[in-house]
């Protein structure tokens, strides 16, 4: 007789119905429902947004550099796609993460970047919540989707030199054992934000099973009638948390730039052109945040110790890791691409008014590496900071604390929480935020 299949245990169980409807029922003692299956932003403004772009392996040497100030600031040739938003750019030179330094290795590097956490090795898996999961856990309720986490490079489960990859994988972390799942379909992305499993908008899901569930009442214990009472009103909890996610003072005064998507739905699949790739998921993170169907994103553009390759570019003859280890004219040609998808998010959120701001000066947009170059000098990171923050981020300037004895990254980290609303004491290794962000 062949197995029961997951079709056959769901027609064996009890479900309250509704049109459009059904409601799984908790366990009961007087009927055997499961048929043996033994189973930020101030009242009257738009909200602050948080994105992190992360590309991996770090850059050209020679090239991540900027000079002066305002709109007559220098840049290296890395980071010239961003020319044209330096009045609003923080070029922030010399911090580190100290625990990044223990390992000396991609994944050693990688996994703590957003949280300055002690990593474990010998396979064992345990960072830190990431500043962005921080943000997401305290104002995630706002929002249909409380953050996205987007990457173009799929997860790395194997060991390299007695750390996990999946730390070169992912540097969002909800906690310190679970780094966020990652989406690097763009359909599935999109359908996230947009698709609405509920099929009617405009009604409880109570509502729409109350006379089934009044039946089935009847036909219980009286335990098993509280347990059911119980049940139905933690239901309606999460009912009232969603409708008046919309109501409450922070998102009062301000409506999203978009009611929809203004973009097609990308095909099924992922792209074979990474091009392409980057460029939807782009895409998808300015239509998250300018619907305000979300407030916090990541987007990993690739791996550390990454096996892209970009013939997009006229490079196909080596993987990005490989590449990186030698600071060619082809290195800057891809490093510059990554930049670009940066820039295209700035230029498009620049593009939305919302009030007397633009969706770009009401975002923080960080994009940061794992190392300086691919030779593995963790000992300061390339970091730049682009948006006013809801005009709490003066820009056009390079902050340099090279000379300083405390120049932990999780400094920034703590100065971007404010920002966000969600201020902390301490975060990772610090305990001071950076003054001038």
């Amino acid at each position: 007789m062949p197995a029961p299949t997951r079709r056959d245990w769901l027609a064996r169980r009890t479900f309250l119905r509704g049109v459009g409807v059904s409601m799984a029922l908790p366990w009961m003692e007087s009927r055997n429902v499961w048929a043996g299956d033994g189973g930020a932003a101030g009242a009257a403004g738009p909200p602050t947004r948080l994105a992190v772009l992360f590309s991996g392996n770090g850059f050209h040497a020679k090239e991540w550099w900027a000079r002066g100030e305002g709109e007559g600031m220098e840049l290296g040739q890395v980071l010239e796609p961003l020319a044209p938003f330096r009045g609003r750019l923080n070029f922030i030179k010399g911090l580190y993460n100290a625990e990044a330094l223990k390992g000396n290795i991609h994944s050693s590097q990688t996994g703590n970047l957003l949280s300055g956490a002690p990593l474990a090795s010998g396979g064992e898996i345990r960072s830190g919540t990431s500043v962005d999961q921080v943000v997401a856990q305290a104002r995630g309720r706002s929002t249909k989707v409380p953050s996205l986490v987007l990457g173009c490079e799929k997860s790395n489960p194997s060991v390299h030199k007695n750390y996990s990859m999946l730390y070169s994988s992912h540097i969002s972390w909800s906690s310190p054992t679970s780094p966020t799942p990652l989406e690097i379909f763009p359909a599935l992305a999109f359908d996230r934000l947009f698709k609405d499993d509920t099929t009617r908008e405009d009604t409880s899901v109570l509502d729409a099973v109350r006379e089934d569930a009044e039946d089935f009442r009847r036909s219980v214990s009286r335990d098993d009638q509280r347990k059911l009472d119980e049940y139905l009103e933690s239901v309606r909890d999460v009912e009232r948390r969603i409708a008046s996610a919309g109501q409450r003072g922070e998102l009062q005064g301000w409506k999203p730039a978009l009611s929809g998507p203004d973009m097609p739905r990308p095909a099924d699949g992922i792209p074979q052109d990474i091009g392409e790739h980057m460029r939807l998921m782009s895409d998808i993170l300015v239509l998250a945040f300018i619907t305000d169907s979300t407030r916090v994103c990541t987007l990993k553009l690739n791996n550390d110790h990454s096996s892209l390759r970009f013939p997009n570019l006229g490079v196909d003859y080596m993987i990005h890791h490989l590449l990186s280890h030698s600071d060619t004219p082809d290195w800057l040609k891809v490093n510059r691409f990554f930049i670009e998808q940066f820039a295209h998010i700035c230029r498009r959120l620049d593009a939305v008014q919302e009030g007397e701001r633009t969706a770009l000066d009401n975002a923080a947009l960080v994009y940061c590496s794992s190392m300086m170059s691919g030779h593995h000098d963790a000992s300061q990171l390339p970091v730049v900071l682009v948006g006013g923050g809801g005009g709490k981020i003066q820009g056009g300037r390079v902050l340099d604390y090279s000379g300083q004895a405390q120049r932990q990254m999780c400094r920034l980290y703590l100065s971007l929480l404010d920002v966000c609303g969600v201020p902390h004491d301490t975060f990772g290794d610090a305990t001071e935020r950076l003054a001038e962000i």
